[in-house]
């Protein structure tokens, strides 16, 4: 047998080639802003992360060009040997502040974080209680570690009280996204928290989605939920809201020196380049200065869940700037978004494994700098799509 055989065989990968739909690696030729060149057309973006619009904020592109000229294009070596740079720390110490812990640690890349941390912290008996839609990367770092992993009902607490009684005489770690990050709902934290310390579990939450968009000062959904004290360590990355590539953990300093001395993903990776370091502290002083993006990101968040459920899309429990389009059949998704790129809007298809057979949906986020001109010709394209398919 050939271990290439299956590349050629995949039925997924042969549909969407017959049916001319391959709605993936779609090249964009400009920057993540509200409206993007797509084969030499103009289409309304609402498939970026970039929820606070910093991507291509002046500042932050100056920050990235300034670390650039002063540092070089790459760190050389891992942060563990050469490729610990002076920005890497005060990034670090800004970080730890903003989030009000005790220390962070940058990583590579937002997954890398997840990697990393859960592999070394899951020892030999600990156990791992993960929501069952929590991210990939939660899951692959908990498959790397030597503990085990078990999984409840996606934010269902009677059946994570049920997993905690049944591993309570072990150490246990529960991980869940603050924002989950295709259904765009968020994680009852308070309630999480409460079972964490009554079966003296640790709590990690990864707020990838709500770094810079939920809580007052942005610090995410612990803060949003008024529950920081009771989650024990934060995962974020640099790739939405702090307009970059990388990430971090944060928590107490005994467990963040612990994982930065036994995280492979973080001791054997070259160390995050300085102009995504640089972006990302500026990214950060931004979003500690100037919170009205916040509050147009939210108005702009509201307006367009309003309004796609008035024309009767299902968007299902959404209370993020990432709002779902259940469509249901996975071909559906791939030909309606390429219907949505024709018509000059940009929509992300989430297909099983990802979501479960059966519930694909269009996968659309917001901007701060999404006007409404942006959003009301989204909506019209939305709408004449979804009557043509059959979603309204």
């Amino acid at each position: 047998m050939d271990i290439f055989s299956k590349c050629g065989e995949d039925e997924r990968v042969q549909l969407a080639r017959a049916a001319d739909a391959m709605p993936y690696y779609r090249a964009i030729t400009s920057g993540q802003d509200p409206v993007v060149m797509l084969d030499g057309q103009e289409v309304v973006m609402l498939g970026s992360n970039n929820y606070l619009g910093l991507t291509s904020h002046p500042e932050v592109k100056e920050a990235a060009a300034e670390a650039l000229a002063r540092y070089g294009t790459g760190c050389a070596g891992s942060r563990l040997l050469n490729g610990t740079l002076d920005i890497h720390v005060d990034l670090e110490e800004r970080l730890a502040r903003f989030t009000q812990r005790e220390a962070a640690l940058t990583f590579s890349t937002g997954f890398q974080v997840n990697l990393g941390v859960l592999s070394c912290l899951l020892g030999r008996g600990d156990v791992a209680i993960l929501d069952a839609l929590d991210h990939a990367s939660i899951i692959d770092g908990c498959r790397l570690g030597f503990g085990r992993s078990y999984k409840f009902r996606h934010n269902d607490m009677g059946d994570l009280e049920k997993k905690l009684e049944f591993a309570r005489d072990h150490a246990m770690l529960i991980v869940v996204d603050g924002v989950f990050s295709m259904e765009g709902d968020v994680a009852p934290l308070p309630r999480i928290a409460e079972l964490k310390r009554r079966f003296g579990a640790r709590l990690m939450v990864d707020d990838a989605h709500g770094l810079g968009v939920f809580g007052e000062h942005g610090r995410g959904t612990p803060e949003h939920f008024g529950c920081e004290a009771g989650v024990d360590l934060v995962m974020g990355t640099f790739s939405k809201s702090l307009a970059a590539v990388g990430g971090f953990v944060a928590g107490p300093r005994d467990v963040i020196d612990y994982v930065r001395l036994h995280a492979r993903a973080e001791i054997f990776s070259a160390a995050p380049p300085p102009a995504s370091i640089g972006a990302a502290r500026k990214a950060l002083e931004i979003v500690e200065r100037e919170p009205e993006r916040r509050k147009q990101l939210w108005e702009n968040t509201e307006y367009m869940k309003r309004e796609l459920c008035a024309l009767g899309f299902d968007t299902g429990d959404s209370a993020s700037p990432v709002i779902p389009i259940v469509v249901g059949d996975d071909m559906k998704a791939y030909h309606t978004v390429m219907r949505l790129q024709e018509e000059g809007v940009f929509a992300n298809p989430v297909v099983s494994p990802a979501v479960p057979e059966g519930r694909a949906m269009l996968r659309t986020s917001y901007m701060a700098t999404h006007t409404r001109a942006h959003l009301d010709h989204a909506l019209e394209a939305l709408e004449k799509v979804g009557r043509e398919v059959g979603l309204i």
